[in-house]
């Protein structure tokens, strides 16, 4: 497993540093042994004795300049050491503006966030069923929770300070007019007029001797009992015919009439001034009405405690139909190039809005954390991530100097 995958802890890199240290100084002492052991000897160990004196020069050169980033070497205040703690602000406000040069640049974050396919890897995560039934399942308690905190009292200020306001100024003729005339080409209201003449025929077959009344009250009094009474029944016969002819043929006149006077009702609604006049003058009677607020809240109860309850049913329709409708929207963004192109595009500009208005404020959070620590506790900190590596330095300074020191006393025995 790689080691950025490795979660170190600050125990364990603690232990790396005491360890580096211990070899880093280790090879100091051994250095030190040596050129003790072939001091004023001639020959082969005169090459050794100046190899091991230069490499304990390098060793402590190297030494000091390690210890003189984060502390005074041997507690003595030589100039220019201890450096991350008299210059940890410095430095803080220096990573923060490297940060915000080098990362969160809008063509760096741009090419980064397209080349990560985000927008393809999360269609293809939300595809598969399991994970779109994990996403409704995780967010119906957020949805209960903000529909049930909507009781009687917000809904009916919803519906007097904002819905029947907003009704009241906004006409809504043209709107009604253009929504009736789509109705009518779309033939949506069939299925009300079928509603509508099946009611009459069957209120017409039921209720004979009403219908018949109403027609003999309307019947010449001069005229004999026994001629009202056949014109009475001949008329409801006809009545109860026409009503089974427009009920069973679809293309009767009367049909054709209903969507000739809708689709000219429309019309009206739109561009005709008294028509319009006439339907804003309705609305208002309407919405004086004070039923008509009752009924809004009402319907907004129902609304609400139907929601709620399909919520509640894991294998409700709601519930499936939402898991579904959002498991084909990732089949779709993988399958389509098109709408990946665009939302790719789209969630990129999002980013990089996101992050020219807020990057300063996020990358702020580097310096400002810095400049609250400790001079001694950011040394330390910055020591125990850096530290470790910093000790292969005291290791090279030690055996290139043995090199360079072994190099200069072989020049200067042929010089």
């Amino acid at each position: 497993m790689a080691e950025s995958t490795i979660r170190i802890t600050d125990e364990d890199r603690r232990a790396g540093l005491r360890r580096m240290r211990f070899v880093a100084t280790g090879l100091l002492v051994v250095m030190a042994i040596i050129y003790v052991l072939t001091h004023g000897r001639d020959g082969v160990w005169g090459y050794v004795n100046a190899a091991s004196e230069a490499g304990m020069v390098g060793a402590f050169a190297d030494w000091f300049a390690v210890t003189a980033l984060f502390r005074h070497p041997l507690g003595l205040k030589i100039p220019h050491t201890a450096l991350v703690r008299k210059r940890k602000d410095d430095l803080g406000a220096s990573l923060e503006q490297f940060v915000t040069e080098n990362f969160l640049t809008p063509a760096v974050l741009r090419d980064k966030f397209l080349d990560a396919q985000v927008v393809r890897r999360l269609g293809e995560w939300l595809g598969r069923p399991e994970n779109a039934e994990r996403i409704v399942a995780e967010a119906v308690p957020f949805l209960r929770r903000g529909i049930e905190r909507i009781d009687e009292h917000e809904l009916r200020t919803l519906v007097d300070e904002v819905i029947i306001p907003k009704a009241r100024k906004e006409p809504l003729s043209p709107v009604a007019g253009h929504l009736l005339e789509r109705v009518v080409e779309d033939g949506s209201h069939h299925g009300l007029v079928d509603l509508a003449v099946r009611e009459l025929h069957a209120w017409l077959s039921l209720h004979q001797d009403q219908v018949e009344d109403i027609i003999r009250s309307r019947a010449p009094a001069w005229a004999p009992a026994w001629v009202n009474d056949q014109v009475t029944r001949r008329v409801y016969q006809e009545a109860v015919r026409w009503a089974r002819d427009v009920k069973d043929d679809p293309e009767h006149k009367l049909r054709r009439a209903v969507d000739d006077y809708l689709s000219e009702l429309g019309r009206d609604l739109q561009h005709d001034p008294r028509t319009s006049e006439r339907f804003e003058s309705l609305k208002e009677r309407l919405l004086d009405h004070p039923q008509v607020s009752a009924t809004g809240v009402r319907l907004g109860e129902t609304l609400r405690s139907a929601i709620l309850e399909a919520l509640d049913d894991p294998n409700g329709h709601l519930r499936t139909r939402i898991a579904t409708e959002l498991a084909a929207l990732g089949r779709r963004v993988v399958e389509d190039d098109g709408l990946r192109a665009r939302l790719d595009a789209w969630s990129a500009d999002t980013v990089v809005g996101l992050v020219s208005r807020y990057g300063p404020e996020l990358t702020s959070v580097i310096s400002s954390t810095i400049k609250r620590w400790d001079a001694c506790e950011a040394s330390d900190k910055i020591e125990l991530h850096v530290g470790r590596d910093l000790q292969f330095i005291r290791l090279n300074g030690t055996i290139v100097g043995a090199l360079v020191g072994l190099v200069i006393h072989t020049l200067s025995q042929f010089l």
